[in-house]
Formats: C-alpha cells, sequence, structure tokens
C-alpha cells in the first residue's frame, strides 16, 4: 500500500489548533487580551456618557434667591449648587473645589432687574471661571427671551470679578497622588506574590525550616525589606513631584513625614493582597490575572487618573468602597490641603477595616509549601 504524501497544510492547522487550544487555556493570555480592553471600553465608555463639565458653586447668605433667575440657574445640570456652612464655603472657594461663590442682588439702574457679582479665588483655574460666566449668560439670555421680552436684561454680570487668595492646584498636585498610590499598589500586589511564590517553588521557605529563625520572622523580614525599597520609590517621586514640577506640600517637612507614615500602613494593605495572591496561584502564569483582579479596578476607579465625580452615580459607592480610592484622598488632603495625619482618621479606619479583613484571609489561605 503506497503511503500518502505527508502534508504540510495539515501539520500547521493541527500546529495552529494546537496554539489555540493553549492561548484558551491560559488564564493571562485570556485576561490581557479580552478582559482588559472591555474593562477599559466601559470605563472610558462611562466617562465618555458624561454629561460633561460640572461647575461646582454656592451663593451667599445675603443672595436674593426668590426671583425666577435663581429658580432656573438650580435647573442647570452643569451647575453643581454646594450648601454649606459659609466659612466651609470659603474654605473650598480658597482651595479651588468650588469655582465660585455667587451674589444676586437688585440693580438699582433701569436697564436691568438684577446684578449678579462673582467671588471667586486664585485657586481656581480660569477656563472653569469662564465655562460659568458662559452659563450665566446663557441663562440671563432665556429668561429674557421667555419672560422678560420687553425689558434690556433681566440681570447683568459684574465684569470685575472679585478674588480671594488661594492656593493654585496645579495638575500635578492630583496626579502624583494617585501615581504614588498606583506604584504602592503594584508593588504589594505583584512584588509579594511573585517574590513568595517563587521562594515557595525554589524550596527555599522549607530550606529556612533547618534555621532557626520561625516563621513569621521569615515573613516579616521579606516584608521589611520590600516595604523599605518602595519607601525609597515614595521619597523619589515625591521630591522629584515637589522640587521640578511643584507638587505642594503645605507644611513642608511635616507634611511629607505625614505622607511617608500613610505610605507604609497602606503598603502593608497592599502587600496583604500580595500574600492572598501568591497562596491562591497554582502556577506563576496565574498570577498575573489574579493581581489584576485587585489591581485593575483600582488603578482606574479609585481617582488614580482622574476624579471619581466623573464616573455615573451608580458607579460612585463602588469607587468610594477601594482601599486605593481612601489613600488617594487622604494623600491629597495632607500634600495639598495642609492636613495632618490624625485629620485624615476617616480614611484611615476604611484602610484599617481593610487591612484587618485582608490579613485575616491571607493567614487563611497562605501556604509554606
Amino acid at each position: 500500500m503506497q503511503n500518502k504524501p505527508y502534508s504540510q497544510i495539515k501539520a500547521m492547522l493541527a500546529v495552529t489548533k494546537a496554539s489555540l487550544k493553549a492561548i484558551f487555556r491560559s488564564p493571562s493570555a485570556v485576561l490581557f487580551s479580552i478582559g482588559f480592553p472591555l474593562v477599559f471600553i466601559l470605563v472610558f465608555g462611562f466617562l465618555g456618557n458624561n454629561r460633561g463639565t460640572s461647575v461646582q458653586i454656592a451663593f451667599t447668605p445675603t443672595s436674593d434667591t426668590s426671583n425666577v433667575l435663581f429658580q432656573s440657574l438650580q435647573k442647570i445640570s452643569s451647575l453643581k449648587i454646594v450648601q454649606k456652612d459659609t466659612n466651609l464655603i470659603r474654605e473650598d472657594l480658597e482651595k479651588g473645589r468650588i469655582t465660585a461663590l455667587i451674589h444676586i442682588q437688585e440693580n438699582s439702574s433701569n436697564n436691568s432687574t438684577y446684578q449678579i457679582n462673582i467671588i471667586s479665588s486664585e485657586a481656581v483655574q480660569p477656563q472653569n471661571l469662564a465655562i460659568l460666566r458662559s452659563l450665566l449668560e446663557a441663562v440671563i439670555a432665556g429668561v429674557n427671551q421667555k419672560q422678560f421680552p420687553n425689558n434690556a436684561t433681566i440681570a447683568r454680570i459684574n465684569q470685575q470679578v472679585e478674588k480671594i487668595p488661594g492656593r493654585i492646584y496645579r495638575t500635578i498636585d492630583f496626579i502624583l497622588p494617585g501615581q504614588l498610590g498606583f506604584s504602592l499598589l503594584s508593588a504589594g500586589v505583584f512584588g509579594v506574590a511573585f517574590l513568595f511564590f517563587n521562594l515557595r517553588q525554589q524550596l527555599v521557605l522549607k530550606r529556612f525550616y533547618a534555621t532557626p529563625i520561625r516563621r513569621g520572622y521569615i515573613v516579616v523580614g521579606e516584608g521589611l525589606g520590600r516595604m523599605l525599597f518602595q519607601l525609597m520609590t515614595a521619597v523619589i517621586i515625591v521630591g522629584i513631584g515637589h522640587f521640578a514640577f511643584n507638587f505642594t506640600l503645605v507644611h513642608g517637612l511635616r507634611t511629607f513625614l505625614d505622607i511617608l507614615l500613610l505610605s507604609s500602613f497602606s503598603l502593608l494593605l497592599f502587600m496583604g493582597f500580595g500574600f492572598i495572591v501568591s497562596s491562591l496561584a497554582k502556577t506563576e502564569s496565574t498570577i498575573p490575572p489574579f493581581a489584576n483582579m485587585i489591581t485593575l479596578p483600582q488603578f482606574l476607579l479609585a481617582g488614580t487618573f482622574f476624579s471619581i465625580d466623573a464616573f455615573p452615580k451608580w458607579l460612585q459607592p463602588f469607587c468610594n468602597v477601594l482601599p486605593l480610592t481612601h489613600f488617594n484622598n487622604a494623600m491629597r488632603s495632607i500634600a495639598f490641603e495642609g492636613a495632618s495625619i490624625t485629620d485624615v482618621g476617616f480614611e484611615l479606619g476604611i484602610l484599617a477595616i481593610w487591612t484587618v479583613v485582608v490579613y485575616a484571609i491571607a493567614i487563611k489561605t497562605f501556604k509554606w509549601e
């Protein structure tokens, strides 16, 4: 019987089939190829569906709020009206959290019924003031057209904006805390996960048993080494940000030390995630999928790259649960607003709860062999 000639095409298709099966059997390949792009599409899709720029304003206690102009301003979705104590509003204005304080008063002149005065601060971005002025002018024009067609205008905006002193909020003041949190979380999860997985796989941990050192001290020693390295990284990141890009450290050295203390506490929590991942992973290739399930949602949803306010209302409660969110909030409060480590007690409390939960799971799942 004559043998059939060897088919290169069939062999190639067999290799293709085997390769395809191998790819689908690799969780990391599927996650990086399909999962990550879908997550990014969803996140940036939410951002893209946002209704637009939201400008926060407040009204002075003596503003006339009984007029149609005030009622029309309340209906504008792009204007978020803040209602707080007068001192708190002024503090937010000084820090650039509120774009302007609006005062509406009756105008004694004949060409308009009301006058709008704008009070802002040096910390507010000029483009936000320009947006606010455009919105106010649009509201006035709308009211004029519908209800006061015979008047010259129902209101006029005072062209002189009163400005109070305030610290300029630069882009670096938002970005750097997020990037520091990004670095600490990545190192805590990926670094610890790969480290202890390899120590276990290479039987290094088992060899430690032949020495007098106790198991707990092995973990603490490895953890301290990684923590010291990451704190050096934090020093470099904050130092470059401050001296090269004017990152704000309100109280200088004291603020810097508070940042290091916050970073140490947060890194301890993030390392707990790494211990869990190192125990759950069966092979080295399964570490990235497990680690990214923990890190990716926090990178995207915890205010690392953009404000949580940009997301839909239904998603924001989930964002506010994430531990990295509270690190970022505390970091920005300490660095820019001058809060001390004791002033961010709420954020530290949330991080402490996460730490207890994470290490309770880590102790249950951690494997020595």
